[in-house]
């Protein structure tokens, strides 16, 4: 069985319109946000906040899907974690997968549609 291995600890805002949605969560929260990504794939995470603050980002969508807002929660086993919530009456919507850095996610629904994710660290982090 997989654990939660640090809880809720990042979330990600997919929008069409970057630049608008950065500023406005500057505008009303005060918070900064450093470029990680490249010009066709934009994403900006923000910058350290107060103690115990979770992080996150800002990720251009360039349109290819709908806006979002979810939250990650950190797990020991993706493909598990995936496995364990189609058990217990959600969905997968977007299958286990690593990005080029080795880090493991999944996006998934509970029963009632609410969209969240999982992710593992890449080994070694």
């Amino acid at each position: 069985m997989s654990t939660i291995t640090s809880g809720v600890n990042w979330f990600e805002v997919g929008t069409d319109r970057p630049e608008e949605t950065g500023r406005f969560y500057t505008d009303l929260f005060g918070w900064a946000f450093g470029e990680q990504g490249t010009p066709e794939a934009s994403y900006r995470v923000t910058e350290a906040g107060p103690a115990g603050s979770i992080q996150g980002a800002i990720r251009d969508t360039g349109g290819a899907s709908p806006n979002y807002a979810i939250f990650y929660v950190q797990v020991a086993d993706v493909v598990d974690a995936a496995r364990r919530a189609e058990a217990a009456g959600g969905k997968v919507l977007v299958p286990p997968r690593s990005n080029d850095n080795g880090l493991t996610f999944a996006h998934l629904a509970d029963p009632v549609g609410n969209h969240f994710g999982v992710y593992a660290p890449p080994p070694g982090a």
